[in-house]
């Protein structure tokens, strides 16, 4: 009706009292309750979604195609799609993203980036003082 594409499911879980260190890689979706040191990725192929709870907590960067953050982030964040920032969502980190929701409360200590697609950065012209 509105042209969405339908959303992968989300089929992981890292529980609240969980902590990982390390890096991890999923497909489709994944929730985040707990506690991660290191870097959360979706794979290149196939469409994904992560999820960080209001009692997570990752350190690391993090990228998938749709993200929604209600937790803590201390690392980059590139969305390659959506990126939805609920109320509770703090991240110390450069922010990348292709589409930005962001609620009041939350919070960003970085650059803020769109992903502008097949766009090209301008040349900058300067214009010469001919006399």
């Amino acid at each position: 009706m509105f042209n969405k594409k339908k959303q992968p499911p989300i089929k992981s879980l890292i529980a609240p009292g969980t902590q990982i260190e390390g890096h991890v890689r999923f497909t489709e979706g994944l929730r985040v309750d707990g506690v991660v040191v290191g870097n959360v990725q979706a794979a290149a192929e196939g469409a994904s979604i992560l999820v960080v709870s209001e009692t997570a907590s990752i350190t690391g960067e993090v990228r998938a195609d749709h993200i929604i953050i209600n937790g803590s982030v201390t690392g980059p964040v590139h969305a390659s799609g959506l990126l939805e920032l609920q109320p509770r969502a703090r991240i110390t980190g450069d922010v990348q993203y292709a589409a930005l929701e962001m609620h009041q409360g939350a919070l960003i200590d970085g650059l803020l980036r769109p992903l502008l697609a097949g766009e090209e950065k301008p040349t900058l012209v300067l214009a010469a003082n001919n006399g």
